[in-house]
């Protein structure tokens, strides 16, 4: 997409949000394969849009990172999905991913004025290492880490490797918990998927979808969406044809009344109104029914 006709939709946002409090989060794929991203975040910025990315740090040479704060980066998220090159690469499907990443997160560790943290997606090749991914993230300097799962849609949904069984993931959520009590790093599991009484030992702000509610997207099509983790059934527009606002006022009511989610395992479920469905994305596109619920997996020990 050329930057302009994105930079253009936010010049109709303005009319309507305080963009000052409206953060715009460039994210992909990956968005600093785009050679024009200094262009892009510095033109954002002059529209007073905070903005940030998230990235593999593949790209991330510290020239670049410096053009990025020059052009008013204000947040960075870096993944980070293994305790060394072994894991880390064999997740990302490329040699060399590891290090790359690393020196990222090492430079954005003592940058003062700069919103960020580390996500780490976990699988059974690295929840083992989790202790020791750690004391990595602490000796960096690092203040924040997400922890999640792969949701199980696209190549995800056939490989085993990359699901946690319901024990692993309440593996998972007590070294985040523990993690949590020993103050060395804000460990948080990430945004997706009601967790019963472990909510609040495990982040900060009990769960909620914000798709469609509080975020929108505009996708590299100019397609009109959500979170962009939501697939095509959840598109409400396109740029090309239609006005951003007019379509965040007027549609998105598939995200906001959320009553056709509960069916299926939902439908009786006593949480429902605490999870309101779980995490849009983790719905199967053709049924409506819920792929995976992490209050199952919880309860099911």
């Amino acid at each position: 997409m050329p930057a302009t006709d994105f930079l253009n939709v936010l010049d109709g946002i303005r009319l309507y949000v305080n963009p000052s409090r409206t953060m715009i989060v460039l994210t992909g794929g990956e968005p600093l394969v785009r050679k024009d991203l200094e262009f892009c975040g510095a033109e954002i910025h002059k529209k007073g849009f905070p903005w940030g990315i998230v990235t593999n740090g593949f790209g991330l040479t510290p020239e670049r990172f410096l053009a990025l704060l020059n052009a008013g980066l204000r947040s960075i998220t870096v993944s980070l999905d293994g305790l060394d090159a072994t894991t880390h690469d064999w997740f990302r499907g490329k040699t060399g991913s590891w290090e790359k990443a690393v020196n990222a997160i090492r430079m954005i560790a003592v940058t003062p004025n700069l919103v960020s943290d580390v996500v780490t997606c976990v699988n059974k090749r690295n929840i083992s290492d989790l202790s020791k991914m750690r004391d990595l993230l602490v000796d960096l300097g690092v203040k924040n880490w997400r922890l999640f799962m792969v949701f199980p849609k696209g190549r995800a949904a056939g490989n085993d490797l990359l699901k946690l069984s319901d024990k692993e993931f309440v593996q998972l959520l007590e070294f985040i918990k523990e993690t949590r009590l020993q103050g060395e790093i804000k460990a948080s599991f990430g945004c997706e998927g009601y967790l019963g009484d472990y909510e609040l030992e495990v982040r900060d702000t009990p769960f909620f979808c914000h798709a469609g509610v509080h975020v929108g997207s505009v996708l590299v099509d100019g397609s009109i969406s959500a979170c962009p983790s939501l697939r095509a059934d959840y598109i409400q527009g396109n740029i090309y044809k239609d006005n951003f606002m007019d379509v965040w006022n007027t549609k998105f009511q598939i995200m906001r009344d959320r009553s056709w989610t509960k069916i299926g395992k939902c439908a009786s479920c006593k949480s429902y109104k605490n999870c309101l469905g779980n995490g849009l994305h983790l719905r199967d596109e053709k049924t409506g029914e819920l792929l995976c619920c992490h209050l199952e997996k919880i309860n099911n020990l």
